[in-house]
Protein backbone atom coordinates (compact mmCIF):
# COMPACT_ATOMS: atom_id res chain seq x y z
CA UNK A 1 0.00 0.00 0.00
CA UNK A 2 1.32 3.48 -0.80
CA UNK A 3 1.78 6.10 1.91
CA UNK A 4 -1.01 8.15 0.35
CA UNK A 5 -3.32 5.13 0.58
CA UNK A 6 -2.62 4.91 4.33
CA UNK A 7 -3.71 8.55 4.68
CA UNK A 8 -6.76 8.16 2.45
CA UNK A 9 -7.93 4.66 3.39
CA UNK A 10 -6.60 3.82 6.85
CA UNK A 11 -7.14 7.26 8.38
CA UNK A 12 -9.53 9.58 6.52
CA UNK A 13 -11.89 6.91 5.15
CA UNK A 14 -12.63 5.68 8.69
CA UNK A 15 -14.65 8.83 9.32
CA UNK A 16 -12.71 9.41 12.56
CA UNK A 17 -10.06 11.59 10.88
CA UNK A 18 -10.73 14.42 8.44
CA UNK A 19 -7.15 15.17 7.34
CA UNK A 20 -3.76 13.62 7.93
CA UNK A 21 -0.12 13.49 6.91
CA UNK A 22 2.72 11.00 7.20
CA UNK A 23 6.31 12.16 7.70
CA UNK A 24 9.62 10.38 8.05
CA UNK A 25 10.64 9.89 11.70
CA UNK A 26 12.89 12.96 11.65
CA UNK A 27 10.05 15.13 10.34
CA UNK A 28 12.13 16.33 7.41
CA UNK A 29 10.14 14.73 4.60
CA UNK A 30 6.40 14.52 3.90
CA UNK A 31 5.54 11.06 2.57
CA UNK A 32 1.80 11.67 2.11
CA UNK A 33 -0.81 14.26 3.00
CA UNK A 34 -4.47 15.13 2.68
CA UNK A 35 -5.11 17.96 0.21
CA UNK A 36 -4.73 21.31 1.94
CA UNK A 37 -3.31 19.84 5.17
CA UNK A 38 0.04 21.59 5.43
CA UNK A 39 2.20 21.10 8.50
CA UNK A 40 5.01 23.65 8.58
CA UNK A 41 8.60 22.48 9.19
CA UNK A 42 8.71 24.24 12.58
CA UNK A 43 5.44 22.56 13.58
CA UNK A 44 6.62 19.02 12.80
CA UNK A 45 9.97 19.80 14.45
CA UNK A 46 8.10 20.59 17.69
CA UNK A 47 6.27 17.25 17.41
CA UNK A 48 9.56 15.38 16.87
CA UNK A 49 11.11 17.21 19.83
CA UNK A 50 8.19 16.27 22.07
CA UNK A 51 8.87 12.56 21.49
CA UNK A 52 12.48 12.96 22.67
CA UNK A 53 11.74 15.31 25.61
CA UNK A 54 12.13 13.39 28.88
CA UNK A 55 11.54 16.34 31.21
CA UNK A 56 9.09 16.05 34.09
CA UNK A 57 7.06 18.80 32.45
CA UNK A 58 7.68 18.82 28.73
CA UNK A 59 7.85 22.08 26.79
CA UNK A 60 4.90 20.92 24.67
CA UNK A 61 2.84 20.37 27.84
CA UNK A 62 3.39 23.87 29.16
CA UNK A 63 3.21 25.73 25.83
CA UNK A 64 1.00 23.58 23.58
CA UNK A 65 1.87 23.11 19.93
CA UNK A 66 0.78 24.13 16.43
CA UNK A 67 -0.37 21.96 13.53
CA UNK A 68 -1.43 23.58 10.23
CA UNK A 69 -1.24 27.02 11.93
CA UNK A 70 -3.76 26.06 14.64
CA UNK A 71 -2.70 25.97 18.30
CA UNK A 72 -3.53 22.86 20.32
CA UNK A 73 -3.33 22.27 24.05
CA UNK A 74 -1.48 19.10 24.97
CA UNK A 75 -3.54 16.27 26.45
CA UNK A 76 -0.89 13.53 26.26
CA UNK A 77 2.78 13.51 25.41
CA UNK A 78 5.13 10.55 25.65
CA UNK A 79 7.87 8.91 23.56
CA UNK A 80 5.31 7.52 21.09
CA UNK A 81 2.21 9.73 21.10
CA UNK A 82 1.18 13.37 21.21
CA UNK A 83 -2.48 14.32 21.61
CA UNK A 84 -3.77 17.87 21.37
CA UNK A 85 -7.14 19.57 21.56
CA UNK A 86 -8.58 22.89 20.44
CA UNK A 87 -12.21 23.26 21.45
CA UNK A 88 -13.91 20.03 20.37
CA UNK A 89 -11.46 19.20 17.57
CA UNK A 90 -7.99 17.81 17.97
CA UNK A 91 -4.81 16.24 16.68
CA UNK A 92 -3.18 12.86 17.26
CA UNK A 93 0.47 12.27 16.35
CA UNK A 94 2.02 8.81 16.62
CA UNK A 95 5.67 7.89 16.06
CA UNK A 96 6.64 4.52 14.61
CA UNK A 97 10.15 3.25 13.88
CA UNK A 98 10.40 5.13 10.58
CA UNK A 99 7.36 7.40 10.35
CA UNK A 100 5.27 9.98 12.16
CA UNK A 101 1.51 9.98 11.63
CA UNK A 102 -0.22 13.33 12.18
CA UNK A 103 -4.01 13.25 12.06
CA UNK A 104 -6.69 15.89 12.68
CA UNK A 105 -10.19 15.02 13.85
CA UNK A 106 -13.23 17.31 13.60
CA UNK A 107 -15.55 18.37 16.43
CA UNK A 108 -18.05 15.64 15.48
CA UNK A 109 -15.65 12.80 16.41
CA UNK A 110 -14.91 11.57 19.91
CA UNK A 111 -11.20 11.98 20.77
CA UNK A 112 -10.91 8.32 21.81
CA UNK A 113 -12.17 7.10 18.44
CA UNK A 114 -9.65 9.29 16.61
CA UNK A 115 -6.79 8.21 18.87
CA UNK A 116 -7.66 4.54 18.44
CA UNK A 117 -7.68 4.89 14.64
CA UNK A 118 -4.24 6.50 14.52
CA UNK A 119 -2.70 4.27 17.21
CA UNK A 120 -3.90 1.13 15.39
CA UNK A 121 -2.26 2.26 12.16
CA UNK A 122 0.89 3.03 14.14
CA UNK A 123 0.83 -0.47 15.67
CA UNK A 124 0.40 -2.01 12.21
CA UNK A 125 3.28 -0.02 10.72
CA UNK A 126 5.55 -1.03 13.60
CA UNK A 127 4.55 -4.69 13.11
CA UNK A 128 5.68 -4.56 9.48
CA UNK A 129 8.97 -2.80 10.24
CA UNK A 130 7.99 0.82 9.73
Amino acid sequence: MSWQAYVDTSLVATGNIDKAAIFNSEGTSVWASSPGFTVAPAEIKAVVSSFADNSDVKKVQSEGFHIATEKFFTLKSDERSLYGKKGKEGVVAVKTQQAILVAHYPDTVQPGAAATTVEHLGDYLISVGY
